[in-house]
């Protein structure tokens, strides 16, 4: 098989670099400077093994590549926001033999929140939910670190409509392979609206920056609670805590030091956009949906969105300010 990875940023990269230092074909697709830096001097990977280079074939695009091989997977790691092109653009790409991507190719969305697997199965028939534990970092064109061991991270894998099949299972031998735990599931979105609420407090660490502090973590304790009573609400079951912690402990531990998580990332590269709307907002979505206020996640989303949109330097606000903005928001619910 031939993984191509449809947005070779923190998440995307270090998979395609995993699987390339494991012997294992893959396509690195990115756009601007980091796809000129991954062309011109190769792809950085920093693991807790050292930093290797690696040098992949890069693409912008599926013209690039010409015909598909009807052996190829799809692993769409572009953030969420970004998915609808993306899922245009290679859905219609051709294959070798004949029929499109959408038609005939396996696609695995390996992205936070749960609405990639929504988006794709209007588009593809064959598209795979991938929850994804990889604490990873990626600020400068061309270089990426993922720093956890003694797996480089945890992926679990399942048909996005439930289920399994051979197919997501060679998947997932590749990736135990490269250095990643790969549980194949029959419920990987139970376990993707799990990693849902953890990521709520993407958008504090984002405007407040990754530091640790006990009223950034009250804040988050807010959000994932509006977040529990809106499943509970909408009848969505997720992995517990006991479980979570079961298929990771002990197997992707992090060195010690902080590291801001994905939308702090955007915003110190200045993408002019985060994911809040798929991560907050899903919440929000589904308590304007159910009836349960959410106004915690409404601010949170909101505040992410103006720091891309105008620019803001991560953590340039305080804790103390966007508890206020949320407190008022509350009193009004």
């Amino acid at each position: 098989m031939r993984y191509i990875i449809i947005g070779a940023g923190a998440i995307g990269a270090a998979i395609g670099g995993r699987l390339a230092e494991a012997g294992l074909d893959g396509v690195l697709v990115a756009r601007g400077a980091h796809a000129e830096a991954l062309r011109a001097d190769g792809l950085r990977l920093t693991t807790a093994a050292g930093t290797r280079v690696h040098r992949l074939p890069v693409a912008t695009g599926p013209a690039e590549l010409g015909e598909l091989r009807p052996d190829d997977v799809l692993v769409l790691t572009v953030k969420t926001q970004d998915a609808i092109a993306a899922l245009d653009a290679w859905g219609d790409a051709e294959v070798a033999g004949g029929g499109t991507a959408a038609q005939r190719l396996p696609l695995l969305c390996a992205q936070n929140g749960v609405e990639s697997e929504r988006l794709a199965l209007r588009r593809f028939a064959r598209v795979y939910g991938v929850c994804v534990w990889l604490p990873a970092t990626f600020l400068e064109p061309g270089a990426v670190s993922a720093l956890c061991a003694p797996l480089t991270g945890i992926l679990h894998l399942g048909k996005a409509a439930g289920g399994s099949d051979g197919r997501i299972r060679a998947v997932a031998a590749d990736l135990e392979k490269a250095g990643f735990g790969a549980p194949v599931v029959e419920d990987v979105m139970r376990w993707k609206y799990a990693k849902l609420l953890g990521n709520l407090g993407n958008a504090i660490q984002a405007t407040t920056g990754p530091e640790a502090d006990p009223a950034k973590a009250a804040l988050l304790l807010r959000a994932v609670r509006e977040g529990k009573a809106a499943y509970e609400a909408a009848g969505i079951s997720y992995a517990s805590d006991a479980e979570q912690s079961a298929a990771r402990d002990g197997k992707v531990d992090q060195p010690p030091g902080v590291r801001g998580g994905s939308s702090w990332q955007s915003l110190a590269r200045g993408t002019g956009s985060v994911e809040a709307d798929y991560l907050n907002g899903e919440i929000c979505l589904l308590g304007r949906l159910h009836g349960v206020p959410t106004p915690v996640n409404d601010v949170l989303r909101h505040a992410a969105n103006i720091f891309a949109r105008e620019g803001l330097p991560p953590g340039a606000m305080s804790v103390a300010d966007l508890t206020a903005l949320a407190d008022e928001a509350a009193a009004r619910a």
